[in-house]
């Protein structure tokens, strides 16, 4: 398979990894969009949320929980976004399901 994260979830290619469990591995985004930008995926290859299985429920959890850890040892305590892009539409490059974790000055609202 020639998907960019299978490969750095398992250390085919080096990352700047920032966490790793057994099941999600979180890197620094190579085109940061703020001062932390971290990119948390599940290690399993799923395309996107929309092919997510109802099996998939605890690594979802997971991730999200992983997200509040990193943003935790990122020192992010004035706050954060978690981003999941899902489809062309929405800028999903990557078709491996990813999060992205913001952090680090002050995100506007509405994005995009």
């Amino acid at each position: 398979m020639g998907c960019i994260f299978c490969k750095i979830a398992s250390h085919e290619i080096n990352s700047k990894i920032v966490y790793e469990t057994e099941e999600v591995i979180a890197f620094r985004d190579t085109n940061p969009q703020s001062p932390e930008h971290v990119l948390i995926v599940p290690k399993k290859h799923i395309e996107s949320l929309e092919t997510v299985g109802e099996d998939e429920r605890a690594l979802l959890g997971g991730i999200l929980i992983a997200a509040r850890e990193i943003a935790a040892k990122l020192g992010l305590k004035n706050g954060y976004r978690v981003v999941a892009n899902c489809g062309e539409d929405a800028g999903q490059a990557v078709y491996h399901l990813h999060f992205h974790l913001l952090g680090g000055r002050h995100l506007g609202w509405p994005p995009g």
